[in-house]
């Protein structure tokens, strides 16, 4: 425990006030006792830059060797607050210069990690220190720690030093690569006039460049794409740049790739096409400019889905109306044998369920319409719900039909009149809610039919009354 006198002593020495040390101190206070994080008042009065401070107690011989919990001596803090005037006491006084924390961090590592320019020169170029470049716990050189923070003034004076290292830390990381994580392309910039294996990998099989990308770091990675970075690279994961750009929602960072000719064809060892991951991340902006960029809309994962099936089973009514605009296969089943529309039905997503039919629907009325025109792709054409006003009057009145006049079986013979197929009723059928779902149902196949005839630009009133006539549904149509 820290007696009271010793916590008014640390605490003296921390605020700079020489005074009630000097006081304490004839008091006989312990000037070494420790704190709760075994921090005496040195390490304080040095953390502080407090030079009176740290002569008073280096006077009194206070001990310069005892080390906190985490290992830190008084000259590693010296080091990391840049204070050079206060370094040089401590090396007068007898302090160990080669003291490492926990970490294996010695001061070379911790000025480097700090930008502490002076201190280096004074261990490498005063001291001739050189065995202080070693690497910490983890495998760094202080050219490393530089790096990863960014240091240009550090990174520059090492180089001059002839402390430029493409060596790699525990985790196969050189400075390339943690310059290029971080984001500092001033950093990047320098390396690469020195630099050799550009694309060198590190553990994960990730190159700097990758890494530039995965941090959403676009400047870094122009400059590592422009020194010859290969841009089409996949992790050991089978994760590329795009695949990463996409899941992080670089939106800015995946057009460049796009810009730049990534490959957008997935290799097979990668499980799903750049567009499949777009559709899982919900992105609707990525989904389009993968779109723009001629993507496979039909590009098929390893589970045989095509992104529409993924869109409708996570329920996604933008992601859906942009595939099915664009003019994606309906058709396609997955290794399941389930279409896009069956995988909607089983998810229980209505919505999607009835704007893939009316889209099954527009699609093969447009054939038989127009077998001359060209690509499958239709932007003027939604499939959302309507709730536009111009068609407020008929809805209400498809919904008064529906929930008042059909009766249980009445649905179905309109849906088979107006050819719905059977897969189609069947996905209709199986949000079922009860013994009064048939009026949904029919409420739902009246909508559909009448997407069907505004798009033909027909008049459904008229349409409406003539069909249900031929269908055999007489007394409905006197309803009207």
């Amino acid at each position: 425990t820290v007696l009271p006198d010793e916590r008014e002593f640390q605490h003296a020495a921390k605020m700079n006030n020489l005074d009630t040390m000097e006081k304490l101190f004839k008091k006989n206070v312990n000037i070494n006792a420790v704190d709760t994080l075994k921090r005496t008042a040195l390490h304080f009065a040095v953390a502080g830059g407090h030079v009176s401070v740290v002569d008073f107690l280096l006077h009194h011989k206070a001990r310069l060797d005892m080390a906190d919990q985490h290992g830190l001596t008084v000259i590693h803090l010296a080091a990391w607050t840049g204070n050079l005037d206060i370094m040089r006491k401590l090396v007068k006084a007898g302090a160990d210069q080669k003291a490492k924390n926990e970490e294996g961090m010695n001061v070379l590592h911790f000025a480097a990690q700090s930008n502490s320019i002076k201190i280096v020169d004074y261990f490498l170029q005063d001291l001739h220190l050189n065995d202080l470049n070693r690497p910490d716990g983890k495998g760094k050189k202080p050219f490393l720690l530089a790096s990863e923070k960014g240091h240009v003034d550090m990174i520059k004076k090492l180089i001059a030093l002839k402390l430029f290292t493409s060596e790699k830390d525990e985790e196969g990381n050189t400075a390339l690569h943690l310059a290029a994580k971080n984001g500092h392309s001033e950093v990047v910039e320098i390396l690469l006039e020195k630099w050799e294996e550009i694309n060198d990998l590190n553990q994960n099989g990730e190159t700097a460049f990758y890494l530039a990308v995965e941090g959403g770091h676009e400047k870094c990675a122009e400059l590592l794409l422009e020194a010859g970075s290969d841009i089409n690279v996949l992790t050991q994961n089978n994760s590329s740049a795009l695949q990463v750009a996409i899941q992080n929602g670089h939106l800015s960072l995946v057009t460049f790739l796009i810009d730049k000719n990534i490959d957008l064809v997935p290799k097979p060892e990668q499980k799903n096409s750049p567009l499949h991951l777009a559709v899982l991340s919900n992105n609707l902006l990525v989904v389009k400019s993968l779109l723009d960029a001629n993507h496979d809309i039909n590009s098929l994962n390893h589970r045989q889905e095509t992104p529409l099936h993924l869109a409708a089973d996570l329920g996604n009514v933008e992601l859906v109306e942009v595939l099915l605009k664009s003019g994606c296969n309906l058709k396609t089943m997955d290794k399941h044998g389930k279409t896009a529309l069956a995988t909607a039905s089983r998810s229980h997503h209505a919505l999607i369920v009835d704007m893939i039919i009316k889209a099954e629907r527009y699609f093969a009325m447009k054939q038989t319409h127009l077998a001359h025109s060209g690509n499958g792709s239709d932007f003027s054409v939604s499939f959302k719900q309507d709730h536009s006003t111009q068609t407020k009057q008929i809805r209400s009145s498809l919904w008064n039909l529906a929930y008042n006049q059909l009766k249980r079986r009445e649905w179905k013979k309109l849906a088979v009149f107006w050819k719905f197929t059977d897969e189609q009723i069947k996905a209709i059928e199986e949000q079922w809610t009860g013994k009064k779902s048939y009026k949904e149902h029919g409420n739902r196949v009246l909508l559909i039919w009448l997407h069907g005839t505004l798009l033909a630009h027909q008049n459904p009133v008229k349409h409406l009354y003539e069909d249900l006539v031929e269908a055999g549904l007489q007394p409905l149509a006197g309803k009207l």
